[in-house]
């Protein structure tokens, strides 16, 4: 693999932190922040780095000097003038590979960089980008896509209406192909019917002309840490979350723990085949459980029979909307989950409006095993020591067959469905008093992986 780090910002809201350096030699807890990225390039097989320079370039020469140290071949390429972080890279490309991660000098992050890496490769994508759901939507750039996983639209901040918007961010990291950034003017900022006057941003820029022209772009949707350290607060913040042992615990290359959580009756208010986003309200306490559970270290998966799709009730566009919504109802209160998994499927035929190619006996509806599997690969999750919470039988079962504890809580259908014989670990009257039981008995939250 190859990167190109975008290293020639100023960092004039980090002046009194800087000491007059380019902000990717920030300290963070007595190390440059630099430092971090070269060692998780190095970490997960990148060889071959491209420093893109402006203020500070001899700074930052004079400490990468040609990568040895970290066992990397390092070099520096000087901006001649202000090109944007997209218009540096493209003015820079006669020099780089077919293709490359672009990572921002500025950004703290432990990503598993060769699951990304390879999930590019096999969408066949032109670019992807590293989207992550995060506490804080509202002043971030969120990317919508579809159920393949490609890119949709691009809604940049500010958000005149959040409600029907996913909560996954455009984290600014992004692997992208040579050949995509070649119909560009940097100097314009054309390709084909789009323009851009002044400098060439990727998220506002070069992505909408892509999308707009036609061009593949990836979504790939994690829950790694990655946070801009550009301002004292954020600094202060990333700082915090290394000291912690937050940064090292979250890449997706170290298996962790999960609480497994029901929707309907666990996180939401039952309403019986709940089939739009008006319908959807969070029960009282569900996204302080859900903060608790990610403060103790858990890995957090919904897992959801939805047979209003197969029964002709909700499209699969239609249960978008109200995963969204719910997202964005756990962000007000600065709560998100990693992933949502359902299932469409529904056994028994005859409901008015149904989808037949949905209605059969699948391997994914609860309590089969299908979503906790597919949660189980696309997180990394240890299910020793994992969870599951919920308020029918078929979760008890569920928790059950793949051998993990589970939680019934009283909400919901609490445990009356019948369906069903498989007795729980444990007992509480809502999501809220599981998540605080789980969070206070938590033994892994400080493990480096």
């Amino acid at each position: 693999m190859n990167a190109v780090i975008l290293a020639g910002g100023r960092g004039t809201r980090l002046a009194a932190r800087t000491g007059g350096l380019p902000k990717p030699l920030v300290e963070v807890n007595g190390r440059p922040l630099l430092a971090y990225q070269l060692e998780l390039l190095k970490k997960h097989g990148v060889d071959q780095v491209t420093l893109l320079c402006g203020f500070g370039a001899a700074a930052v020469r004079d400490f990468c000097g040609d990568g040895s140290r970290w066992s990397l071949h390092l070099r520096c390429i000087e901006e001649q003038q202000a090109l944007g972080t997209a218009g540096a890279v493209i003015d820079a490309l006669p020099q780089l590979p077919e293709s490359f991660l672009v990572l921002y000098g500025d950004t703290m992050l432990n990503v598993d960089l060769r699951r990304l890496n390879n999930a590019h490769l096999a969408s066949g994508a032109e670019a992807t980008l590293f989207l992550h759901p995060n506490d804080h939507p509202e002043d971030s750039d969120l990317v919508e896509t579809g159920e393949d996983g490609f890119v949709t639209a691009i809604h940049p901040c500010p958000h005149a209406d959040l409600s029907a918007l996913p909560n996954q961010v455009n984290a600014a990291l992004y692997v992208v192909n040579a050949a995509a950034l070649r119909g560009f003017d940097v100097s314009s900022g054309e390709l084909k019917l789009a323009r851009s006057a002044g400098p060439l941003d990727f998220a506002h820029d070069v992505f909408p002309s892509l999308l707009g022209s036609g061009a593949r772009l990836y979504g790939y949707r994690s829950p790694e840490y990655i946070k801009d350290a550009g301002t004292p607060e954020r600094l202060d913040r990333v700082a915090a979350d290394v000291a912690s042992g937050l940064v090292a615990r979250s890449s997706l290359d170290v298996p962790r723990p999960a609480v497994f959580l029901d929707r309907d009756g666990t996180i939401n208010e039952e309403v019986g085949h709940l089939s739009r986003p008006g319908q959807f309200r969070l029960i009282l306490g569900a996204a302080e459980g859900i903060r608790l559970l990610r403060d103790a270290g858990y890995r957090i998966a919904v897992i959801t029979n939805q047979p209003v799709i197969a029964r002709g009730d909700c499209t699969a566009a239609g249960l978008a909307q109200i995963h969204n919504a719910m997202e964005m109802q756990l962000s007000r209160e600065h709560a998100f989950v990693d992933g949502i998994f359902h299932c469409p499927h529904h056994p028994d035929r005859g409901f008015e409006g149904e989808v037949p190619e949905l209605k059969f006996d699948c391997e994914c509806r609860k309590p089969k095993l299908g979503l906790v599997e597919r949660a189980v690969r696309e997180l990394n999750i240890d299910l020793r020591g994992s969870w599951l919470i919920g308020d029918r039988t078929s979760d008890i079962e569920l928790a059950r067959r793949a051998g993990i504890r589970s939680i019934l809580v009283k909400t919901g259908a609490a445990g009356g469905d019948g369906a069903y014989s498989a007795v729980p670990a444990l007992t509480f009257a809502t999501l809220l008093d599981a998540a605080s039981f789980l969070a206070e008995r938590a033994d892994f939250p400080n493990q480096q992986g």
